[in-house]
């Protein structure tokens, strides 16, 4: 029988009362991306949902977005800010922007940049770091392009993407390992969630983290930090990673030596949690539609693709990336930078706000 984790015992993390009261902070993501469009867009048309929130953020470059979203001729100001405290004093939409990057000039929208990757980055750590001193309540990050990331070099080249780049400085405040801090993505909407015991490695690499250990420690992090959010034990459907689930070992026993074990010691520990279960039937089965809850809260799935194409499908417009067991909340759109649409202002705001709205309800 394995071990029970070490931390777990101190999940979920719980958040004080007066978390609610703190600014959220939403990075701009990749300046030549839509990021700062979306940001634009959300503020014009949700300003009461934007109550409270700043962006960590390039001044100028928010303020030429701005410009390409006010084409319809409503004005979207923008505002300098140097705390977040300042930002409740902002009137809405208007956007209070923090210069969290140096000034270093525009980027080319739709461009891969080196300059645009270090920007994002530097957004992102100034974010982090405000939430572990404990000066935000939320972060919602916008989108990143990670070519631009990994061209910006050091020490951003050594991150894949958001995730792994919060669980990295989570570790240095803590005084501890990467490893130390396990994280989870989930993706979620109003009809389903899913959360991965892989994120962003190649399809051969993930299946070799299939082990029990990992699964496990995956179903701990997801009973605990869903379980806070919806105030109860999570019903956990647990995908296996072979067609049919391995249909006895015929097709593979990943299912029968790595993930059953690692169901059977979630349970043994109270953890509601069932299957391996074909994935191409458990996401219906986890589906809320119709007016009718699914059979689980949440499926957690072996790799990426396997648990985000069923979300995606449902309306990327919807979707919401959590980044469970980090000592902060974390939220962000379900999408990329989408180069070939950005200085268009053509960008939909929808994910960033549905991020905005999930981050309140963690919050709280």
């Amino acid at each position: 029988m394995m071990p029970p984790h070490p931390r777990a015992a101190a999940w979920p993390i719980q958040l004080p009362a007066s978390v609610m009261k703190k600014p959220m902070v939403i990075t701009q993501g990749d300046a030549a991306g839509i990021g700062p469009e979306i940001i634009v867009k959300a503020w014009l048309e949700a300003p009461e949902v934007l109550a409270g929130c700043f962006v960590a953020g390039d001044v100028a470059t928010l303020r030429r977005a701005a410009g390409w979203v006010q084409g319809e001729g409503v004005s979207v100001p923008v505002a300098q800010i140097t705390t977040p405290a300042e930002a409740a004093a902002v009137p809405p939409r208007c956007i209070p922007v923090l210069q969290a990057v140096a000034v270093a000039g525009l980027v080319t929208p739709g461009r891969v940049s080196a300059q645009a990757g270090r920007m994002a980055g530097d957004c992102v750590v100034w974010a982090a770091r405000a939430a572990l001193r404990g000066e935000v309540g939320a972060v919602v990050t916008a989108p990143l392009n990670k070519e631009a990331l990994s061209a910006a070099g050091a020490p951003y080249a050594s991150f894949p993407g958001h995730t792994e780049l919060l669980q990295a400085e989570a570790a240095r405040h803590l005084g501890c390992t990467p490893a130390q801090v396990p994280v989870r993505m989930m993706l979620a909407n109003d009809e389903l969630r899913t959360v991965l015991v892989s994120i962003h490695v190649s399809l051969r690499e993930a299946i070799e983290r299939v082990r029990a250990a990992h699964v496990l420690e995956t179903l701990r992090i997801t009973h605990h930090a869903v379980g806070a959010a919806l105030g109860r034990a999570p019903r956990i459907g647990v995908a296996g990673l072979n067609p049919h689930a391995g249909e006895g070992g015929l097709f593979g026993r990943e299912e029968i030596e790595q993930i059953a074990p690692a169901v059977a010691q979630a349970q043994a520990e109270g953890i509601d949690a069932r299957g391996p279960f074909a994935p191409d039937t458990v996401f219906m089965r986890a589906r809320a539609a119709h007016g009718r809850s699914g059979e689980f809260d949440v499926v957690v799935a072996m790799y990426h693709d396997q648990g985000l194409i069923p979300v995606k499908y449902l309306g990327v417009e919807r979707g919401v990336n959590v980044t469970l067991g980090l000592p902060f909340v974390r939220t962000s759109p379900d999408h990329g930078t989408a180069f070939d649409r950005a200085g268009s202002g053509r960008a939909d705001a929808q994910s960033l706000l549905a991020a905005i709205r999930m981050a309140r309800d963690l919050m709280s």
